[in-house]
């Protein structure tokens, strides 16, 4: 049977590679839940959880915590409670399908935001300003963000995310200078190495890499391949060049 003759119920398998939606290793990620635990949080709120890993392994060091992930993407929030089952929180956490603009959810004694500041808002100040009205006096908030390691060249630009420009991001220290001016002191300032960067941009295309060379003739082999090559363009057009900063903020009281 020939690609062009082959049943297409098989479809391309999403993101089965990946533990976290990010540039995260796992050293990087036990130092974090290590330094978040030694808080002893009763709550953790997790804005854009997409499936939850870092919740749920807070959770999981401080047993008596409880934890909501907020997310609008069903088939990550359903992976996130299928994990959840299977590591015995599904009674300590919920996974919501929800918006978390304006969200009631919290304060909470760690917010966990980790690439996802642009579902709080617009622009990164609005962000910074609902993760202090988020976090409970005396709490954490984890901030994953993306900053510029230099200023990226117009023809760099050109080849990354559709009109990318150069106002998407800060630099380090004036990401770190939003934080403090919006109520933070930063306790800890780490970012992603390029390891990290490769395993997590490799990781996400790789089921559907793998996939698309076996399905030529899939109906969805073109639509996958243009995705695939466009994303892999972009990646290669800000390797070294975008970073992504994780910055555990303490917030200040008045």
């Amino acid at each position: 049977m020939t690609a062009a003759t082959a049943p297409h119920d098989d479809l391309p398998p999403r993101l089965t590679r990946l533990t976290f939606h990010g540039p995260l290793s796992e050293a990087r990620a036990t130092a974090m839940v290590r330094r978040l635990a030694a808080t002893h949080p009763g709550g953790v709120l997790d804005i854009g959880c997409g499936w939850g890993e870092l919740l749920l392994r807070l959770l999981e060091a401080v047993p008596g915590a409880r934890g909501v992930g907020v997310d609008l993407n069903a088939a990550d929030l359903e992976r996130g409670r299928r994990s959840a089952e299977a590591r015995g929180l599904a009674g300590r956490v919920e996974f919501a399908q929800e918006s978390a603009v304006g969200t009631a959810r919290g304060p909470a004694d760690v917010v966990l935001c980790l690439g996802a500041s642009q579902a709080l808002g617009d622009d990164l100040v609005t962000a910074l300003a609902e993760l202090r009205r988020l976090v409970a006096d005396g709490g954490r908030v984890l901030l994953g963000e993306g900053f510029w390691q230099r200023v990226p060249t117009d023809a760099e630009l050109s080849r990354m995310w559709p009109g990318a420009s150069v106002t998407d991001h800060h630099e380090l220290s004036e990401l770190v200078d939003l934080a403090v001016a919006a109520g933070f002191r930063p306790e800890w300032i780490e970012t992603a190495g390029p390891d990290e960067w490769e395993e997590f941009e490799s990781a996400y295309q790789a089921d559907q890499e793998v996939w698309l060379a076996a399905h030529p003739g899939h109906p969805s082999a073109a639509e996958t391949r243009e995705r695939l090559d466009a994303h892999r363009r972009a990646w290669l057009a800000y390797r070294g060049v975008l970073g992504l900063a994780y910055l555990t903020l303490v917030p200040t009281t008045a």
